[in-house]
């Protein structure tokens, strides 16, 4: 299997998980621009979701280029990545149903963190089939928002129950330091 087909599959399963949260607007009881006041919290949350899969959906689709030889250990650990993306639509939709209270603003935390410690364990595994004195690996190795991430998630997750809206601040950081895919994997691919 090449490449081109697992990032096909992640595409649409990426696609669905975008779709699957949009599903989850109701159309309100009134007729003005009033009734539309209470989806706020519903539509803050699926604004996070929205531009969180896009930043994986970005950053994912740099990553795959680097695969030199797809195996089973890739497609697997892609696989766990989907799974934990898959998961977002929920804590989206529980978050904002329950104007970010401390537990689903948590969970959504625990997700991610889990989501990128899922990308971070696939980009090593493509890291790692390249040589150990090129440049890709030497550069990549040393990617700071791949390590800083967890750690702002975990504070993430613990200030939930502190407030959710400090949560929110670093969930936002987070997504801010991703918005921009890795610039070493482009200037990588078009050096081959």
């Amino acid at each position: 299997m090449k490449a081109n087909r697992m990032e096909a599959f992640s595409d649409g399963v990426l696609a669905i998980i975008i779709t699957i949260m949009v599903l989850e607007f109701k159309v309100p009881d009134g007729h003005d621009w009033h009734a539309l006041l209470g989806l706020g919290p519903k539509v803050l949350s699926y604004i996070f979701s929205f531009v969180y899969v896009g930043i994986y959906w970005n950053n994912h689709h740099h990553l795959l280029h680097m695969i030199r030889t797809l195996n089973g250990r890739l497609m697997w650990l892609n696989l766990i990545l989907l799974f934990w993306l898959s998961l977002i639509p929920f804590t989206t939709a529980w978050m904002g149903e329950s104007h970010f209270a401390p537990a689903p603003t948590a969970l959504y935390g625990v997700i991610l963190l889990l989501a990128a410690i899922s990308y971070q364990l696939l980009q090593l595994a493509i890291i790692n089939q390249h040589p150990g004195d090129s440049a890709i690996f030497k550069s990549m190795g040393r990617d700071w928002k791949v390590k800083v991430s967890p750690f702002l998630y975990l504070i993430a997750i613990l200030t939930a129950y502190v407030s959710p809206w400090v949560s929110g601040f670093f969930y936002v950081l987070v997504a801010a330091i991703w918005v921009v895919p890795e610039k070493r994997i482009e200037h990588f691919l078009k050096g081959q």
